[in-house]
């Protein structure tokens, strides 16, 4: 292990050792700067095959980074020091396709069956843009990036069926361009946008009603940007209905160890 990631190692530990202990319960985008964040899709063992079916056959909004062994809280290729049940700042519990909770702990409802997804975050990403000079209007905001429900519709598997979300980000349309070419360098977290401007066509009618995270505004000079969401698992969640799951609320990811550079593919 070199000093560079010995480090970036440290910074994801000491934020998960935070949000163990309750200091921190908020999104997580802007922490641990350089560590991959990761969504989270916790399942019984019986509906595992199935959804890791869906997330190979639908690589844009569900790429998968990590799986657990059944009951194991441990992802151990994304962090030494790590507790799947405790250390993301809040959880999102379901039962039948149902929300029912949103703790930020989730050791009580454990159950020995259940299998680990983390899936790539566009976190990752949006380090290399704000590097390159490229506002990210939620960061600057100091919010939520704003998630949609679209019409495109997701790769079905067994259970697992539903549209995919997208967030969102506006840009200038020299900045839009620029993005493409940057997002396309890491397929294992979403890669390039799968739709720019007009939203109306994916099925978005209102930008300012995001059905998750909080809206941003848009000037008259930008595109809105929308890329693969790994928030998709929730939609397809709620549509398939297992008996019991758990999600990351949006905005509220596992920070692993990796370094994002590491998810580049040049």
């Amino acid at each position: 292990m070199d000093g560079m990631t010995g480090l970036a190692g440290a910074a994801g530990a000491e934020q998960r050792r935070r949000i163990r202990s309750g200091a921190f319960a908020g999104p997580t985008a802007g922490l641990a700067p350089g560590n991959v964040q990761a969504n989270l899709a916790i399942l019984p063992r019986a509906y595992a095959n199935d959804f890791l079916r869906f997330a190979t056959a639908n690589p844009r909004p569900c790429p998968v980074l990590a799986v657990s062994e059944p009951g194991d809280p441990r992802l151990p290729t994304l962090g030494a020091d790590l507790d799947i049940r405790s250390d993301v700042p809040r959880y999102r519990v379901w039962r039948d396709g149902v929300l029912v909770e949103e703790p930020t702990d989730v050791s009580h409802v454990w159950q020995d069956d259940l299998v680990t997804f983390a899936i790539g975050c566009s976190f990752s990403f949006e380090e290399a843009l704000v590097e390159d000079g490229i506002e990210i209007r939620h960061i600057s905001c100091n919010s939520n990036v704003p998630m949609y429900r679209t019409n495109i519709p997701c790769v079905p598997a067994g259970v697992f069926h539903g549209p995919m979300v997208v967030s969102m980000r506006p840009m200038k349309p020299a900045d839009a361009i620029r993005a493409v070419q940057i997002t396309s360098r890491f397929p294992s977290v979403h890669g390039a946008p799968v739709h720019v401007g007009l939203p109306e066509m994916i099925g978005i009618r209102d930008l300012g009603k995001p059905d998750y995270g909080d809206p941003v505004p848009v000037a008259a000079d930008e595109l809105p940007v929308f890329w693969a969401c790994g928030v998709t698992p929730q939609s397809v969640i709620a549509e398939a209905k297992p008996p019991f799951c758990i999600t990351h609320a949006p905005g509220c990811m596992l920070i692993t160890d990796l370094r994002n550079s590491r998810l580049a593919a040049l």
